[in-house]
């Protein structure tokens, strides 16, 4: 033997010519030349030393050597083709998972992602709304943007947005019947709506719990879209993030912010994710033009 290594291209041609035996029907199978074949299995049995085709006018008749080394042969070919399907899957682009507050995603949010789209028609995102902070290391999500009150896991990559600022809002009915709180250390006479869930940190629900009595507490949801209900039906004050209402002419702001409440607004993602080509052209494109929306 020449060579204790081979071109797979020469398997290749082994097989097509014991299938269909001859190399001129080899040659049509594999859409190559007839004269290519024959040189490669010529080739191929001097590499390695055996004869695996009687030669005759009726064309090629494998040798016991051919026969024997056919099964080892087709699982080369088969793991071959597995392997080239298992590229071809890779290459494919995956969705991007996007965990955030829902929130967060208001029209002028929807607006850049709509131009990532167009420049990335092939790219899917795929929406995880939720307050729940995914673990992006173990690969829960791909991209998240979070309002965080703790120091992230020092291998995220991280992108600060802003600062989130919250204080107490109210609807103007509610004001109208009981007035605005005088401060934030003289709460009395005032009802509360908060806000307590098992996924996220109580950060509003323990900063009252501290300053009011459990009385004037009238009502504790999961879910922050029925507490704004109950906040802009006047049925008690709430806290809430300044950004998100200061358009809404539902309620009134009545306290100044709460400066302990204050969020780091980050955009995160994993390395791992981040190597991923789609990821980081999702990252580079969004996160400019999202942080621009709190400046």
């Amino acid at each position: 033997m020449n060579s204790d290594v081979f071109d797979w291209a020469d398997i290749r041609v082994f097989l097509a010519v014991l299938r269909h035996g001859s190399t001129l029907a080899a040659a049509r199978a594999l859409d190559i030349a007839q004269p290519t074949v024959a040189r490669r299995i010529d080739r191929f049995e001097h590499s390695i030393g055996l004869t695996l085709f009687e030669r005759d006018t009726r064309g090629f008749h494998p040798t016991d050597a051919a026969r024997t080394l056919l099964p080892l042969a087709e699982s080369l070919e088969a793991a071959a083709t597995a392997l080239s399907l298992q590229i071809t899957d890779l290459r494919q682009t995956r969705p991007i998972r996007l965990t955030a507050f829902s929130q967060n995603l208001s029209g002028r949010v929807l607006e850049i992602l709509d131009g990532f789209h167009t420049l990335h028609p092939e790219i899917t995102l795929e929406f995880l709304p939720s307050t729940r902070p995914y673990d992006l290391l173990a690969g829960e999500a791909d991209v998240a943007i979070r309002l965080t009150r703790s120091t992230p896991e020092p291998n995220l990559i991280q992108r600060h947005v802003s600062t989130a600022k919250f204080a107490m809002f109210a609807a103007p009915s509610y004001i109208a019947k009981y007035g605005r709180p005088k401060a934030l250390d003289n709460l009395k006479g005032h009802k509360f709506l908060s806000f307590k869930r098992d996924d996220s940190p109580p950060a509003f629900h323990n900063w009252l719990i501290e300053r009011v009595g459990p009385e004037q507490i009238t009502a504790t949801f999961s879910e922050l879209e029925l507490a704004h209900a109950a906040l802009r039906a006047g049925r008690g004050i709430a806290i809430t993030n300044i950004r998100l209402m200061e358009n809404d002419p539902s309620v009134v702001q009545c306290s100044e912010p709460i400066e302990e409440l204050n969020a780091e607004h980050l955009i995160l993602t994993s390395p791992a994710a981040y190597r991923r080509p789609e990821v980081k052209a999702f990252i580079k494109f969004f996160a400019p033009r999202y942080t621009a929306l709190f400046r």
